[in-house]
């Protein structure tokens, strides 16, 4: 007799299945899901918070009282290697080069300037001094330090790339600097002597001309914004004689046309008849196609170089930081300058980031306010919204706006017309075109928009935001 013995194993015996397993039951079920999500999407702070002002006819004429130019706008320079020149036609943003249009005497004005570098601390002038040059700043930043009340020294305006002091010492002889100007960063500075500016004035009959009507010409009659001032007389007793005025318009005023954003969304008319539940897959596509039109059109009205608000900005409305980081010095100064009740900021996340770093460190803890349930960081109870549209350079800086809002506060507004055609949300239409031979259905998704800036001080920026700084 032989016996065989079961042969042993390591592995555990397997039970016999007693119900249907989740494999096969998940074939059968119907898979909770979301809607289709989009990464793009964001709060879009701007499009919410502006007052939006309906554009009939597609444009919006923005009237103001008559402004004189007083020739306080940023001059360009041009660079080959170190070496750096003002462009010759950028000299007449000086104001007593204005309207001066003599192409030959404005290079031969540029080839005069003469290159400096300075390092941060360095004194440039020093009040006092005799005032013999006028200074263009190419790069860099400086301050302008003059006396206090009290006799101590105050920081009286930060200058940048662009700005200059002051073509009247050009003018003048024998006066002296009324303030210091001290370097802040790396500066390159192109200096044209009071000698070289005279010799070139006795050489060039047409600059002379100029000079002379200019010297001669009293400015027009303007109030501290550079408006045709209204007479007016307060106080007087008796029968004093009244004086008359009326107030000048803009004879050209600035009229903003209504831009538009568009696209061809197509769908297959299966995807359309055989896959729309529970979830309408037109629909989906829609909404989608809508956040990426919605978030383009904020794009545009922030960077648009027409009507984007990063460019027009006035330029006595930009002030750059003073050390480079965004400091509550530099949003206080913002606020000095937008000071009619001011709305809101709007900044890059990462700015508003390096800003609240600032704040740690100076030990301050800034306020945050109630916005729809959403908690917003403020600075002196204005709130300061996130917007990711302003752009970052390549040196890590940024720019931070603040903005007074709304038609009758003579504001910064949006742009819109509503009532088109086919109209899906306010200022957005979605227009069928056709089904072509493919079976492809096509929708065109237009919106149309716009913003305006009523008066230059409605909205300021703080420019050269840094906002990768160690510290």
């Amino acid at each position: 007799m032989t016996l065989t013995e079961p042969a042993s194993s390591d592995a555990p015996a397997q039970r016999p299945q007693l119900s249907l397993g989740t494999a096969a039951a998940r074939n059968l079920a119907t898979t909770t899901k979301s809607e289709p999500q989009m990464q793009g999407i964001t709060s879009r702070w701007l499009l919410k918070m502006l007052p939006w002002v309906q554009v009939n006819g597609g444009a919006y004429r923005v009237n103001r009282r008559l402004s004189y130019a007083v020739g306080d706008g940023r001059v360009t320079f041009t660079t080959s290697g170190a070496e750096v020149r003002v462009i010759p036609q950028e000299l007449c943003e000086l104001a007593l080069l204005r309207s001066f249009d003599d192409v030959e005497v404005l290079a031969a004005l540029a080839d005069r300037f003469e290159q400096q570098e300075f390092q941060p601390g360095d004194v440039i002038v020093e009040r006092g001094h005799a005032a013999d040059r006028i200074c263009l700043i190419a790069h860099g930043k400086v301050s302008k330090i003059g006396a206090g009340k009290y006799g101590d020294e105050s920081v009286l305006e930060t200058l940048a790339d662009g700005d200059h002091f002051t073509y009247r010492a050009i003018l003048e002889s024998e006066d002296y600097w009324e303030y210091t100007v001290k370097a802040i960063t790396p500066c390159t500075l192109l200096t044209l002597s009071q000698d070289s500016f005279e010799e070139l004035v006795g050489r060039s009959d047409s600059l002379r001309a100029h000079i002379e009507a200019f010297r001669a010409n009293p400015q027009p009659d303007q109030d501290e914004f550079g408006e045709a001032e209204i007479a007016l007389s307060a106080g007087h007793e008796g029968e004093s004689d009244l004086p008359g005025t009326y107030v000048d318009y803009e004879t050209t005023p600035r009229e903003y046309e209504l831009s538009v954003a568009q696209t061809v969304l197509r769908v297959h008319t299966r995807v359309a008849d055989l896959y729309n539940h529970p979830m309408d897959q037109t629909e989906q596509q829609l909404r989608l196609t809508i956040e990426a039109l919605r978030e383009r059109q904020e794009h545009e009205m922030v960077n648009n170089r027409d009507f984007g608000l990063l460019h027009n900005a006035d330029l006595s409305m930009r002030v750059p930081t003073r050390t480079g980081p965004p400091t509550p010095g530099d949003l206080d100064e913002l606020l000095g300058m937008v000071w009619k009740d001011p709305a809101f900021f709007l900044a890059h996340p990462r700015s508003i980031a390096a800003f609240g770093r600032e704040c740690t460190k100076a030990g301050i803890y800034p306020d945050s306010v109630d916005f729809g349930g959403h908690r917003v960081p403020a600075w002196r109870g204005v709130p300061i919204f996130p917007c990711n549209k302003i752009g970052i350079s390549e040196t890590r800086t940024s720019s931070i706006l603040l903005m007074r809002t709304g038609e009758d506060s003579q504001g910064v507004v949006g742009l819109q017309q509503t009532g088109l055609p086919d109209e899906y949300e306010p200022g957005l239409s979605v227009r069928f075109m056709n089904i072509n031979e493919k079976a492809i259905i096509n929708y065109l998704v237009s919106a149309y928009y716009s913003a305006a800036v009523l008066v230059p001080d409605a909205l300021g920026i703080l420019e050269g935001v840094e906002i990768g700084r160690e510290g």
